[in-house]
């Protein structure tokens, strides 16, 4: 017979932690610990009891260190990462650029050294989990060859992050011209819309579930919009098209579906005449809903991702705390990185309560460990995926990151969700652990090399800009000093 008091021995011990959980019971613990085998948690508990039960390979001491869930943005872009800034505030050029770069500017080195740019962000800012549409602008996707969104998954898998590609038409109306280089030589062709779902279908079947489950596809397409579109017949007919199209594409694989850019009335009207909204839809910004628009996402379990620091929660609000009482699942995303905008995901908790405090005057709204659990177990449930991730407990997979408050500006040492939301950011996040693989430690990252990352994007970046003309969208205005407005 065993000896049922040997401990197991398990990949890696995390000891003496404050264990922010996000379990069930909202769990913290003073002196915890978690033990991880493979890519999976096996215990969660006090260090006592863990280091009773097991003994790691490897040890990570946790003293003075918060440990939570991997942190997941369930809205941005790919190829925003090399756009910051782009046109000096003025948005509209910023939105031409993007149109311009997205379609006949960019090459697969740009679209490989972006990602792995944004991956290497969003780990050392311990976001585990990201959502890209592939593309932006105003819903220009790069979807006229599979090969551009192949150089993207091979970026996060060589980073080690878990991410989800969104991908479906650019706007219409088409075909759309866009480009191929081959060194300075550029080719244009016309892409139809039957072309772009061809692409989508072989990027869905050829890069979904790669990397044992890390890189994965979604399904997104152009919000329709009725109000703006009026008396324009062919473009309602071809999005009723591709709403048929696209949503039998996510059913058929399994996949999550989204849309950037919902606003008042689109909600409703996307589940009423188009049958978009469904338990496996995540929709972003949704600004200045209607009630119809809540009822909606109640009835059909869709999910909102509110994106507090985009430039279109400037223009209206996310009902966010009307959208939480009426029982919706709300996470929050970054927007991507550009125009002005990080992947720091603390930033944009911060960010939400005081946007939505500052709006009904009540210091009350948006509590702490809620806006904590909009970027963890709740952002896990806008991806379908709470079984697996957005909470410390046994069985799930070992996303985790640790938080150094051993920091002046994070003492004294109470209270720690409110650190961690109030005073916390990407930058003292010193561990990140994806699958159970520590991806950095102490501040390093073992994936990748840092500054080969940076020379990549840097390299890319300068490229791009050359093939399109657009450098002088790097001059700062005239209006950047001493005015009150651009």
């Amino acid at each position: 017979m065993s000896d049922t008091s040997t401990p197991r021995l398990v990949d890696l011990l995390i000891i003496h932690g404050t264990l922010i959980t996000m379990d069930p019971e909202r769990r913290v613990m003073d002196d915890g610990a978690l033990a991880i085998d493979g890519d999976r948690i096996v215990a969660v508990g006090s260090s006592t009891d863990v280091t009773a039960r097991f003994v790691g390979r490897k040890t990570i001491n946790a003293h003075r260190k918060a440990v939570l869930p991997g942190l997941i943005d369930c809205h941005a872009h790919a190829g925003h990462g090399l756009l910051k800034t782009l046109g000096g505030g003025d948005s509209e050029a910023w939105m031409d650029a993007c149109r311009v770069i997205y379609t006949t500017g960019s090459d697969e080195e740009f679209w490989y050294a972006e990602a792995k740019l944004a991956a290497l962000e969003r780990l050392k800012f311990g976001t585990t989990t990201g959502v890209c549409m592939f593309g932006g602008g105003d819903s220009i996707m790069r979807v006229d060859d599979p090969r551009y969104a192949a150089r993207h998954s091979a970026a996060i898998a060589e980073t080690g992050t878990r991410s989800f590609l969104a991908v479906g038409p650019s706007r219409p109306p088409g075909p759309r011209v866009y480009a191929t280089w081959d060194g300075d030589h550029r080719q244009d062709h016309e892409v139809s819309f039957e072309q772009m779902y061809e692409t989508c279908d072989e990027i869905v079947r050829s890069q979904h579930g790669m990397a044992d489950g890390r890189v994965n596809i979604c399904i997104t397409l152009p919000v329709f919009q009725p109000q703006h579109e009026a008396g324009h017949v062919p473009f309602t007919q071809v999005f009723r098209d591709q709403a048929r199209q696209y949503s039998e594409l996510a059913r058929s694989h399994g996949l999550g579906f989204t849309q950037d850019g919902h606003r008042a009335g689109t909600l409703q009207q996307a589940h009423e005449e188009l049958g978009l909204l469904a338990d496996n839809a995540f929709m972003s910004h949704s600004i200045e809903l209607t009630a119809g628009d809540i009822a909606a996402c109640v009835a059909t379990g869709t999910k909102i991702v509110h994106n507090p620091s985009a430039i279109m929660s400037i223009r209206g609000r996310c009902p966010v705390p009307e959208l939480i009482d009426a029982g919706v699942t709300v996470a929050l995303g970054s927007d991507g990185t550009a125009p002005d905008r990080s992947y720091d995901m603390f930033r944009h908790m911060f960010q939400a309560m005081h946007y939505h405090r500052r709006h009904f005057r009540d210091s009350g709204v948006l509590p702490h460990g809620k806006v904590l659990e909009m970027v963890t177990i709740d952002a896990a449930k806008a991806l379908g995926l709470e079984a697996e991730i957005g909470s410390l407990e046994a069985g799930k997979k070992a996303d985790v990151i640790l938080v150094d408050l051993f920091k002046p500006h994070l003492m004294p040492l109470n209270m720690p969700v409110y650190r961690i939301t109030s005073f916390a950011s990407g930058s003292d996040v010193c561990t990140t652990i994806v699958n159970g693989k520590i991806l950095m430690e102490d501040g390093k990252v073992n994936t990748v090399d840092e500054a080969e990352v940076m020379e990549l994007a840097q390299v890319a970046t300068d490229r791009m800009l050359q093939r399109t003309g657009l450098q002088h969208l790097l001059t700062p205005p005239p209006t950047l000093w001493k005015v009150s407005h651009y």
